[in-house]
């Protein structure tokens, strides 16, 4: 059952299902997808590839998309150019509580290369999270042999999992207590107001669990509602002049993915501060090249 992703309802429109995208479906929400021609203002220069070929020559080696998004624009001009993201699966990373996803992010006006990342899936909330910059990021410039690099990019990214899957490990193993809890969601409160004004909403808050299997103590249980409540909003608070507010959804995918980094990199720098006493095979070092 395909299901629109309302945190995204405002500045872009998405589709995430449960099977592989077709064209067709993919359209319906993300033309820029499918474009046929680079916006107006690239020069001669710009070696337009678009990204709808780069997907099928994906889907050709495993790699099948789960979901879809598009950003909006004022402009209608750049309706058909905007920068876009693809979240797929390889078939070998399909299955189990959490998929292993590619995140790939293009856009045919110039605001950006070809852009590879990791990214994971919780089924019990649908909420996808992007791993932090430490695991792996692949850009690929509009120029030369796009396809072939973006390929390479993408078996790059997914030997990565076995780090991102590691960290994601940690963050289980490491037990949390109330305050380290509260401090956890203090520092990620930090991430996304400014330090001169206080947040609209407490530590508790982004801490409360939106169902029964998120009631656990575990950093990665506790990572994952933080994130999902700072990421889909809605919580109801007070803002710097005391008058009530209700925080909103991260729309934008650039604030979405940047947030979703941010808090990664948070998680895995607690957990290996807490896990470090804890016997368990050395980390496997990240290809320099990925």
């Amino acid at each position: 059952m395909n299901t629109l992703a309302s945190h995204f309802s405002r500045n872009a429109v998405a589709l995430r299902s449960d099977h592989p995208l077709s064209n067709d479906e993919i359209a319906a929400v993300a033309p820029s997808i499918l474009a046929h021609s680079a916006h107006e203002s690239r020069s001669e220069r710009y070696s337009f590839i678009p990204t709808v070929d780069v997907l099928d020559a994906l889907r050709k080696e495993g790699f099948q998309p789960f979901m879809v998004c598009q950003s909006r624009v004022r402009d209608d001009a750049r309706r058909e150019h905007t920068k876009h993201m693809v979240r797929l699966r390889h078939a070998a990373e399909i299955g189990g509580s959490e998929a292993n996803e590619i995140i790939l992010l293009n856009s045919h006006d110039g605001a950006s290369s070809y852009q590879m990342i990791a990214g994971m899936l919780r089924f019990v909330c649908q909420n996808g999270v992007v791993c932090g910059d430490n695991v792996s990021d692949v850009r690929v410039p509009h120029k030369g042999d796009v396809i072939g690099q973006v390929i390479e990019g993408a078996f790059r990214v997914l030997d990565s999992f076995e780090v991102a899957t590691q960290q994601r490990e940690d963050m289980r193993a490491a037990a949390l207590d109330d305050g380290e809890q509260i401090a956890f969601a203090r520092a990620a409160l930090s991430l996304r107001y400014d330090e001169d004004k206080p947040a609209p909403v407490t530590e508790q808050q982004v801490l409360a669990p939106r169902r029964v299997e998120d009631r656990a103590s575990d950093l990665w249980t506790t990572f994952n509602r933080v994130q999902e409540n700072m990421i889909l909003g809605g919580l109801h608070g007070r803002n710097a002049n005391g008058r009530a507010t209700t925080t909103r959804p991260v729309i934008g995918i650039d604030q979405n993915i940047r947030l979703n980094r941010a808090l990664w990199v948070l998680a895995d720098e607690l957990a290996i501060g807490l896990v470090r006493l804890l016997p368990r095979p050395a980390r496997r070092p990240i290809d320099e090249a990925g």
